[in-house]
């Protein structure tokens, strides 16, 4: 596990817009925390050795057997389990979400097979795959591992989980995070051809997904309003602002954004922006592949990006 990951307001005091994480943060969790609340004897019971019945509300509504998802505890819970399950010699390209990489060498590789790791969007720098580009990925790889955390932070076409259950050399990874901006409820879920999603689930922790979890799951699938869904437009506008300033800003289909400064560091740019700004970023140096200058930030309001790309202006 690395150190350095988004989202470290932690760290600091006094931080006003919080530019580091890509979670979109534009939905009330109102609703759902008051429905958790009403549910209080969920904490005096085990909850299912398996998430079955939110498994079974996320069949019902991509249309595919209950027997090809499986919910985790996270993303990352899924990207540890399917690195488990299949130790296959891993290809990641670079950059992307470091804890592929991280998962993978937590077990031995055993089969002379390669799995790719996809990330689509892609995280740090948005790009995103199409779908001919994935078709020839897994023809040419015994397995490909298609993270569509961000996939409701882009308007480009994905694949859906009912064309990726058909094949038995894919397995898409899904986000509640993302999906309705609740990092802190520790829920995703992995969806593939049923010989895949059993033998991942021999590798299933019992109980590894709260009561709690679960069932803000369930009420989370039943309000489609509280799906998170960025302002591209505004994030399209962010970059332009960026590149106007002397940024190198790579090309993004979705609302976060990876940056390039010549002649200063980001975590320079970094402690700057929150001690004298109240503004946090995320310092990109520590993605394989980029470089101490490079950071990433995610569109928020317009007011916001425009105070960013001011600060920034001010700290070169």
């Amino acid at each position: 596990m690395i150190k350095g990951h988004g989202d470290d307001v932690y760290q600091y005091e006094g931080i006003r817009s919080d530019f580091s994480s890509n979670i979109c943060a534009t939905t009330s969790h109102q609703a759902v925390m008051a429905h958790l609340a009403s549910c209080p004897q969920l904490l005096s019971h085990y909850p299912e050795p398996e998430a079955w019945s939110l498994e079974a509300m996320l069949a019902e509504l991509h249309g595919v057997s209950e027997d090809c998802v499986v919910v985790t505890n996270g993303v990352t819970d899924a990207i540890y389990l399917i690195a488990e399950t299949f130790r296959y010699h891993a290809v990641i390209p670079a950059p992307t979400f470091s804890e592929y990489e991280d998962a993978c060498t937590a077990f031995e590789q055993k089969e002379d097979k390669t799995m790719l790791w996809l990330c689509n969007p892609n995280n740090p720098d948005g790009k995103l795959y199409d779908l001919p580009f994935v078709e020839r990925m897994m023809a040419s790889h015994d397995l490909v591992v298609l993270d569509q955390s961000y996939e409701h932070y882009t308007s480009g076409r994905l694949m859906s989980v009912r064309e990726g259950c058909e094949s038995a050399h894919l397995v898409q990874v899904h986000s509640f995070t993302k999906d309705y901006g609740v990092p802190g409820l520790r829920l995703g879920y992995i969806t593939a051809h049923e010989s895949l999603t059993a033998a991942i689930r021999r590798h299933l922790r019992p109980w590894s997904v709260s009561a709690l979890a679960v069932e803000a799951g369930k009420y989370l699938l039943r309000h489609d309003e509280l799906v998170c869904r960025p302002d591209l437009v505004e994030a399209q506008r962010l970059r332009q602002e960026l590149l106007a300033i002397g940024m190198d800003v790579v090309p993004t289909q979705t609302n976060f954004m990876l940056c390039r400064m010549e002649g200063h560091e980001a975590g320079a740019l970094k402690e700057y922006l929150a001690r004298q700004h109240g503004m946090l970023i995320r310092d990109a140096s520590n993605f394989r592949g980029l470089t101490c200058h490079h950071f990433r930030v995610a569109a928020q309001s317009r007011k916001e990006n425009d105070a960013l790309v001011t600060a920034i202006r001010s700290f070169m």
